[in-house]
């Protein structure tokens, strides 16, 4: 059975693992204190036009978000995210475990609007009894959304320029940040991203790597202390080469960016096979994650065959589920799926 469920089925790309073991017996110091950070560090600064960014590898994105949002907020405030925001409906908790909450606003598509994030601040601020209330203290962005879509250069800078005018940071998490840059439809680079955001993060688990995160503080405004407090959140790896290694490898003559279009390219592919099938796209996604809604009769024929996720119910008889590409999607698995959505009828 071929799998679409989502973009980490597979292990690593392959020079990935070859380098993991050119280097396995050499010895290196612990938490990232090795030449193997340094280097990517490095890389990472350049493919971003910000040679002082202040780097950190993590292992995991929802580490990542808890880590960023926990560590630059004070205790009386909370993260301000659209309401299908990952940290909003996808972590568990994991931001509220910390003392923060998340305050939403809403979502078109995934995206937050920047005239949205302004009504809200106003709202608060102006609001006589906010000494009794959580502050919004950061504004939490995805690129890609949670829906696949991406903000354009001109949204993201909107929506920064309101969050900078009541003095908050924004954040972007880029668990599949890749697939937002390599799309038809993104008009930003890296280097935007970071001219932009005051702290963001490169997703490696989704895009080709066993694990790991880098999150890029841009302004200068990495929280002080940061190693020490990345360990007390218990996700500082002892053995940090093992991140490291592989945003090296990534950030190694743009493989990085290759084997994201590599997955948007797949990504058409299985929108042109639903579309084939006479079966409509749920939201028009131009990354690497496509949503559709399917009977549940339907659904059912196509997981004896090919696995997907469970995205949400639409109705009692229809079910929205997400068919995911990546950097190891291969054209046999699209024949698959061709194969078993032309016997749906």
């Amino acid at each position: 059975m071929f799998s679409f469920e989502s973009d980490y089925i597979e292990g690593c790309h392959p020079l990935i693992l070859e380098r993991l073991v050119q280097t396995n017996m050499e010895q290196v110091s612990g938490y990232g204190h090795d030449k193997f950070s340094d280097s990517a560090k490095d890389k990472i600064r350049k493919a971003c036009n910000c040679p002082d960014a202040q780097i950190q590898f993590i292992t995991g994105g929802t580490q990542t978000n808890q880590i960023v949002i926990d560590t630059m907020l004070k205790p009386y405030e909370g993260v301000v995210a659209a309401e299908t925001g990952h940290v909003a409906c996808h972590e568990a908790g994991a931001i509220e475990y910390t003392g923060h909450k998340v305050l939403t606003v809403p979502g078109y598509d995934g995206k937050m609007k920047a005239c949205d994030l302004d009504s809200f601040c106003k709202k608060f601020f102006d609001d006589g009894n906010n000494e009794h209330m959580v502050f919004p203290g950061m504004v939490y962005v995805s690129q890609p959304t949670e829906y696949g879509t991406v903000y354009t250069k001109s949204e993201l800078k909107q929506i920064a320029d309101v969050a900078h005018k009541y003095n908050l940071p924004l954040f972007a998490d880029g668990a599949r940040l890749g697939y937002a840059l390599e799309c038809d439809e993104c008009d930003m680079t890296l280097s935007d991203m970071a001219e932009i955001c005051d702290v963001f993060y490169i997703g490696g688990t989704k895009v080709g790597a066993l694990c790991g995160e880098a999150v890029v503080y841009t302004k200068n405004n990495m929280p002080a202390h940061f190693e020490n407090l990345v360990k007390k959140h218990g996700a500082l790896l002892a053995k940090g080469r093992l991140n490291a290694l592989q945003f090296d490898v990534l950030f190694t003559d743009e493989l990085y960016f290759k084997i994201s279009r590599h997955a948007i390219e797949m990504a058409k592919k299985i929108k042109e096979l639903f579309a084939k099938a006479g079966i409509p796209m749920y939201i028009d996604s131009p990354t690497n994650q496509q949503f559709v809604c399917l009977e549940d009769e339907k659904l059912k024929k196509i997981q004896e065959k090919v696995a997907c996720c469970f995205w949400e119910k639409a109705d009692d008889t229809h079910t929205v589920v997400r068919f995911a590409s990546s950097w190891a999607t291969t054209q046999t698995a699209l024949d698959e799926l061709s194969s078993v959505l032309s016997q749906l009828n």
